[in-house]
């Protein structure tokens, strides 16, 4: 897990980005699969679901940190 979250804060704020509709994607994928009652995609969306968290804070990091920089 540590090296998920390594991966995610060497990315840039449009790779991020781009990261997090691709999640967003994969978790609506992932709903219908379970609708349709394959469970193993359960695991998956449970660890999409945590991936797009992730990568929403670290935006908003980047988002916070250039903010602070213009105010300086």
């Amino acid at each position: 897990m540590a090296r998920r979250v390594e991966r995610f804060r060497e990315m840039s704020a449009n790779e991020l980005d781009i990261q997090q509709r691709e999640l967003s994607e994969q978790i609506f994928r992932l709903r219908f699969q379970l609708a349709s009652g394959q469970a193993e995609g359960l695991k998956k969306m449970r660890e999409a679901r945590k991936d797009l968290a992730r990568v929403k804070t670290l935006l908003r990091q980047k988002q916070l940190q250039g903010g602070e920089a213009r105010k300086a």
